[in-house]
């Protein structure tokens, strides 16, 4: 049922969301067009933020308590988060090209961010390499957690440091100036946050029959 609910949410909010991005939102006066992308640009990178905090306490409760529940979250969590992180550098790349004239360029938040990526990339790579269970989720939990210091330095770099990316306009004026503007990406932001948990549930749903299975597959091989 829960499952259910959360996907008729999702779907609902994403064709809001899409919209009045495409059709209800007027074009930005500055950017032109290509500024639309920001209502998907600002969601992606809210909802890998918020997934790898998931996984930051997923894993500290994990230390605390050794339950492989939430060693199943932490990881759930952290593979949607580095889909989403892909996701920011896919997004980010195509606006840069037309503004900024390349796809790429070692700005202080787009490098903070790629180490973000490396650094939960490297997070399944230890999941993949270790084949003591418990032993892969105590190392998981600690990058996990050491990697989520990253997450602010991102989130902060703009003032942290000189750099070319847009500052968050909806905190200087930009977007509160235009309604319609602040409406359609806080619709954006529920819809993929929605998304998200969305494919939390599912994830964890996968996850939780995976070990099932293993454990119906150890029984048979003990017999």
């Amino acid at each position: 049922m829960r499952l259910k609910i959360l996907l008729v949410a999702s779907t609902l909010l994403m064709l809001v969301a899409l919209f009045m991005v495409f059709v209800s939102v007027p074009t930005d006066a500055g950017q032109g067009v290509i500024q639309r992308i920001f209502y998907f640009h600002v969601p992606v990178a809210w909802v890998a933020f918020f997934a790898f905090f998931i996984t930051f306490v997923a894993g500290i409760v994990y230390l605390t308590n050794r339950s492989q529940k939430w060693d199943m979250i932490a990881s759930a969590s952290a593979e949607i988060g580095l889909v989403f992180t892909t996701l920011i550098l896919i997004t980010g790349s195509i606006w840069a090209r037309p503004v900024w004239g390349v796809w790429w360029t070692w700005d202080a938040r787009l490098t903070a961010s790629l180490v973000l990526w490396l650094i939960y990339l490297s997070y399944f790579i230890i999941r993949s390499y270790i084949s003591d269970e418990d032993r892969r989720a105590r190392f998981a939990a600690v990058v996990g957690i050491i990697g989520f210091v990253d997450v602010p330095v991102v989130a902060l770099s703009i003032q942290l440091s000189r750099t070319q990316h847009p500052p968050a306009m909806i905190f200087q004026g930009g977007l509160a100036g235009s309604m319609s503007m602040l409406a359609t990406l806080l619709v954006s932001v529920a819809a993929f946050t929605v998304l998200y948990a969305l494919l939390m549930e599912v994830r964890v749903r996968i996850k939780k029959d995976e070990r099932e299975i293993k454990k119906l597959k150890e029984a048979c091989a003990d017999e």
